[in-house]
């Protein structure tokens, strides 16, 4: 198999060229705007808008070149994401718009609008048949789904389950409803912390299959007839009511990279990932810890299983911050990912998306 193309610029400038400017270039180079045909088409830039009081999101700038090339290219471009499963401030469209203006994306900062993808409560799906090993219908987004092009822009990181949050982690996991965000987490139900309950029937009123009860107001679920929609976790205004998140991370790697594939298969996708701010944690924290490794540099290519890749080997390539977790913990695995978090395999997700010829891990690094 050929291998695939990965552009990649560092991060020196120049008086003549700035960091956005770099960014166009190296997208330019890589040929978005020269192989997608963007006049007239709806574009879902992918992003992360980080949660509220993390700081290692990517600066809105960045979305901002890219959003500039589509534009120029003719296109529709929107940033997008889907609304979380866990509970923080992007749990819901309202707050999951106020966190992405907080932290800096606002139509004024980027040249676009936000839509968050999954809707009010995250319920707004659309279901995808892949006939994966583990997926057999993804749920995505609505707004994902309802373009005609798909962008992903990555701040690539570590990740306390995945090993890293990259190109992958990004468009499988974060295109997912709630519904998909916990079939991708969860091989169970959910449940419901009683003490925090405070019985106002909201979950039962919400919930399509009768599946709960109260006792003592208090919910209970009837887990043969919850269908894990997820929809009871948005609408609880307490919070009381969690996945189990008790997938294994190799199952996990390997149901994000189906979900991907869901996403881009068939029709026009670019992938851009960001290594910088390289925090041990998922910017799903509120908050993040100084970087494990110094800022590397810019990649992009057509193939998101190569980017990952061409990503985790530049990290790996990099010093030990002095100071961070990954020096705490110590060099065991010759992986600064492993290193970090020693339970995850990063690797599991690149082997699955290659069996499931969703991209290539062997790849040609080309510098500009």
């Amino acid at each position: 198999m050929e291998k695939s193309k990965v552009y990649y610029t560092n991060f020196h400038t120049t008086f003549r060229e700035n960091l956005p400017q770099k960014l166009a270039r190296l997208i330019k180079t890589a040929g978005m705007s020269e192989h997608i045909d963007f006049q007239n088409k709806y574009a879902a830039v992918k992003i992360h808008f980080g949660e509220l009081g993390n700081l290692s999101f990517l600066r809105p700038n960045y979305a901002k070149v890219v959003v500039d090339l589509i534009k120029e290219a003719g296109g529709k471009p929107f940033l997008t994401d889907c609304n979380t499963l866990y509970v923080g401030s992007r749990k819901n469209a309202l707050d999951h718009l106020d966190t992405a203006y907080e932290n800096g994306f606002s139509p004024f900062s980027t040249g676009c609008h936000v839509l968050i993808a999954d809707g009010l409560k995250g319920t707004d799906e659309i279901l995808v048949p892949i006939d994966g090993e583990y997926i057999k219908e993804a749920k995505i987004g609505r707004a994902v789904m309802d373009a005609d092009i798909f962008i992903s822009l990555t701040h690539f990181k570590g990740h306390e389950s995945t090993g890293f949050g990259g190109t992958l982690k990004n468009i499988g996991m974060g295109c997912g409803s709630r519904a998909g965000k916990m079939e991708m987490h969860n091989a169970g139900k959910p449940h419901v912390t009683e003490e925090i309950c405070i019985g106002c029937h909201a979950c039962e009123k919400n919930c399509a299959h009768d599946a709960f009860t109260f006792e003592n107001k208090k919910a209970m679920i009837n887990t043969s007839r919850c269908v894990s929609c997820g929809r009871c976790i948005g609408v609880c205004p307490v919070d009381a009511i969690e996945s189990d998140c008790d997938e294994s991370n190799d199952i996990l790697n390997c149901k994000i990279a189906e979900y991907t594939q869901a996403v881009i298969k068939d029709r026009p996708n670019f992938h851009i990932s960001l290594v910088m701010d390289v925090s041990p944690y998922c910017d799903c924290h509120s908050e993040n810890d100084i970087p494990i490794i110094p800022d590397v540099g810019m990649f992009a290519s057509f193939d998101p299983v190569a980017l990952d890749v061409a990503c985790a080997d530049a990290v790996n390539k990099q010093p030990v911050m002095a100071g961070s977790v990954l020096e705490k913990h110590g060099s065991h695995h010759h992986d600064h990912f492993k290193d970090t978090h020693p339970t995850t395999n990063w690797k599991s997700s690149i082997e699955h998306g290659v069996k499931i010829g969703l991209g290539s891990a062997e790849y040609e690094l080309i510098s500009i």
